[in-house]
């Protein structure tokens, strides 16, 4: 048997070699078989010749090729471990080594088998939701969460994710109703501020109670965001003062906690105090200097006191950060029109 020095070198080896023979089919198994007969996998591969119905040792070797970062290979045992032993814990398994490797499609064909198998599993039932969002399926995940919400109305994690993902939709009213009904069940800070949050965005002053009563339970005086979300809350509204007050509580917690810098530059720029404004962005900038609505604002800062060049350069620079950034790419098209 080879030494471990040798047989991590052959792996590093193998991993590279495997990537660039993905065409190959043929080729890509004999790498593989010629992996699974290597250190450290070859004890359980010699396991599982003399017991090839055994579905924990698919799954002990599935979970060490993860562990060596080898997640396409290692779908097959975790595929093989499912079909011998369909537990949850393989399910769970599987579907995270499905994600890893992008294969939307089987991880969705995974869950879904699992939850009808396992219908109680929140886990099974979380991940599901999530996949069907991350594959852009709000309509699955929606039918999917109301259907858990059928079977228990007190289901407060249901109610949670829905009203999450309508909030993602645009759809506030209906997520805000979602997340009242997960307070209600489920009186935490963390329900209550993500309502508080819808609350803020829509200036309903009920935004400010909550929040009081999050602070009113912090007894080691550490949460920044029932701060901010009263920051937004009055910055929406126009109160910039008292915004400013609650973004200033932020800071003081948290000196790098960037966006109380955005937002508090953002209520400067409404009242056109621009030098402050851009110090304050300066500020943030300077905290991460990757933040690209930091630069683009210093950009607006530059724009609004018409000093195009220099706001063409922070537009560029935000735009160059974020390759998204349409506000930005479309500020220096208008400007150097």
């Amino acid at each position: 048997m080879k030494n471990s020095g040798q047989s991590y070198l052959f792996l590093s080896f193998f991993v590279l070699a495997f990537t660039g023979s993905c065409r190959n089919t043929s080729k890509k198994g004999n790498d593989v078989e010629t992996l699974l007969a290597q250190p450290p996998f070859a004890v359980i591969t010699d396991s599982i010749k003399q017991f090839p119905k055994n579905a924990g040792l698919y799954l002990e070797r599935a979970l060490l090729l993860s562990k060596n970062n080898l997640h396409e290979v290692a779908t097959n045992d975790y595929a093989k471990a499912w079909e011998l032993q369909p537990d949850e814990i393989v399910a769970i398994q599987y579907a995270s080594n499905l994600s890893i490797t992008n294969d939307t499609d089987k991880e969705l064909h995974v869950l879904q088998n699992a939850l009808q198998q396992f219908p109680d599993n929140n886990q099974i039932k979380q991940m599901l939701g999530d996949t069907y969002v991350e594959a852009g399926k709000n309509k699955e995940a929606l039918e999917l969460y109301d259907n858990f919400i059928k079977k228990d109305s007190n289901d407060f994690e249901s109610w949670y994710e829905k009203g999450m993902l309508l909030a993602k939709m645009n759809d506030t009213v209906h997520a805000i109703e979602a997340l009242q009904k997960t307070y209600s069940i489920q009186p935490t800070s963390t329900y209550a501020l993500e309502l508080a949050h819808l609350y803020a965005e829509t200036n309903n002053a009920a935004a400010l109670e909550i929040c009081d009563q999050v602070i009113s339970k912090d007894s080691a005086r550490e949460l920044i965001d029932p701060f901010f979300i009263k920051g937004i809350y009055y910055s929406n509204t126009k109160q910039y003062e008292a915004a400013m007050v609650q973004f200033d509580s932020c800071i003081r917690r948290d000196w790098k906690f960037n966006d109380a810098y955005i937002e508090k530059g953002i209520a400067l720029f409404k009242q056109k105090n621009y030098d402050v404004a851009m110090n304050t962005f300066r500020m943030a900038a300077t905290v991460s200097n990757t933040n690209a609505d930091a630069y683009f604002w210093i950009g607006r800062c530059y724009e609004a006191i018409n000093k195009k060049d220099d706001a063409i350069e922070y537009y560029q620079k935000a735009a160059a950060l974020d390759k998204n950034f349409t506000e930005a790419k479309d500020a220096i098209k208008r400007l150097k029109s």
